[in-house]
């Protein structure tokens, strides 16, 4: 139980810090961008969740139970407009607070209407909802606010840009004079829909970005500064296990071994020469050294043919350069491992080899268990790999959406709604494949 609970820990640890990391990038390439975010947590969305709203750009940072990553909601992520938005829009700022019945009478709309464009101009954080008094709430009821808005029209989501000492209260009216569909596409550009193709790149790529630099920079301080373990090829001995042959023998951590079966072994290498010649089951001598003495042990091979004996570890520190060049090969073999996955001769191999959260969560315990030296480098491989991961040109991840991005920049027209749903639920599903795959792939890795 202790085990499982130390897995699920560190598991979660891991990829929360990580996928927060990722999601950070694209927190800060919309806010570098001029584009709306409206809140950014830590842990999935729930209802349930500890936040403040920050009062200098208005976004609302917290936490939730859901400690699976994390998520930024980047205003104007979602391609339909409903036909209403820029009538509710100026409308609702022209009351200052106004009821969803009283809009659905002036617009000549449904209450439904009313409430979907709002709940879309939420999202762009262009109005503000009424605190209800109850759940029950019928829609005719709901209450919908104005933004703070300077003489220009920006609201606190605008950062500097927002001009608070000569701001409207929120819930008080603001003139309208450029007209409904002006008012609205002005909101626009503050979002993800209105800018170019190379911001909404930028944006996209944000997250993998982070991703690599925070794991490159990860890896060489824990190669520079923690060091890493690398086994000497010395003929003292680093370990024994308990209850192995070696152990019955007599043999113990420090030993020297001077022969096997009376060959010379002065190194590692010629220990693991002298014993690849033994078989399963044979009974061996073994001539060791401990405190200047010599001692003699006679033992025999368990079923695997092996004595249970460990080499000398030393904890190795690279210079930054080497760390660095390391780092950039573990970089790039985790690219070309990614790569292999969409490569179809390849890719039921790669996913053999691949993990889920289940088997990300026993190899974290594990690696926590060895300490920093271990669990840093681990940490920074599992980034490189959500960087790489959310590259792929599959609907939704990071890499899905660039796509569709290139594809309108190409044809100089939006790709569908419809279309780009569609593509998604492939993807989506195609992804549940996947875990299911490497989930069954952990599950009988663990039970052997």
């Amino acid at each position: 139980m202790q085990g499982f609970l130390s897995s699920v820990f560190w598991g979660v640890l891991v990829l929360s810090i990580l996928v927060f990391v990722h999601e950070g990038g694209h927190f800060l390439a919309a806010r570098l961008m001029g584009v709306r975010v409206t809140e950014f947590f830590l842990g999935l969305p729930c209802r349930v969740r500890l936040s403040r709203k920050s009062s200098r750009i208005g976004t609302r940072f917290g936490v939730t139970p859901l400690l699976l990553g994390g998520y930024a909601a980047i205003c104007g992520m979602d391609p339909e407009v409903p036909a209403l938005a820029h009538e509710v829009l100026a409308t609702i700022h022209t009351h200052g607070r106004v009821r969803v019945g009283t809009l659905a009478e002036e617009l000549k709309a449904t209450p439904e209407e009313i409430v979907e464009a709002a709940s879309f101009l939420l999202g762009w954080g262009s109005i503000a909802e009424a605190e209800q008094k109850s759940d029950s709430t019928q829609e005719a009821e709901l209450e919908f606010l104005s933004m703070s808005r300077d003489s220009a029209g920006n609201t606190v989501y605008d950062g500097r840009a927002f001009r608070r000492e000569e701001a409207t209260q929120e819930g008080e009216p603001w003139p309208v004079t450029q007209g409904a569909m002006a008012f609205f596409m002005a909101e626009r550009a503050h979002t993800y829909l209105g800018k170019g193709f190379w911001p909404r790149a930028f944006m996209l790529v944000a997250g993998i970005l982070v991703n690599i630099i925070c794991g490159f920079a990860i890896m060489v301080f824990a190669l520079s500064c923690l060091g890493t373990p690398q086994v000497l090829d010395s003929n003292v001995l680093g370990g024994v296990r308990p209850n192995s042959p070696a152990a019955e023998a007599g043999i113990q951590a420090g030993d020297v071994i001077q022969a096997v079966n009376d060959q010379p072994c002065s190194s590692w290498t010629d220990i693991v020469h002298a014993l690849s010649s033994a078989q399963p089951g044979q009974t061996i001598k073994v001539s060791f050294e401990r405190e200047g003495m010599s001692k003699e042990g006679q033992l025999t091979l368990d079923a695997e043919g092996r004595i249970g004996i460990e080499a000398s570890v030393a904890t190795v520190r690279l210079s930054p350069l080497d760390a660095m060049r390391a780092t950039t090969i573990s970089l790039a073999r985790t690219a070309e491992g990614v790569a292999r996955l969409i490569h179809p001769s390849h890719t039921v191999e790669v996913l053999q080899s691949s993990s889920s959260i289940v088997g990300i969560s026993a190899m974290s315990a594990q690696a926590a268990v060895a300490g920093p030296a271990a669990l840093l480098p681990f940490m920074a491989l599992i980034s490189f790999s959500l960087a790489f991961m959310n590259l792929l040109p599959i609907p939704p991840l990071d890499g899905g959406k660039l796509l569709i991005e290139i594809i309108q920049a190409v044809l100089r027209r939006p790709v569908s709604v419809r279309i780009q749903t569609y593509a998604s639920y492939v993807g989506i599903g195609l992804f549940l494949l996947l875990f299911v795959f490497m989930l069954r792939t952990d599950i009988l890795r663990l039970l052997t």
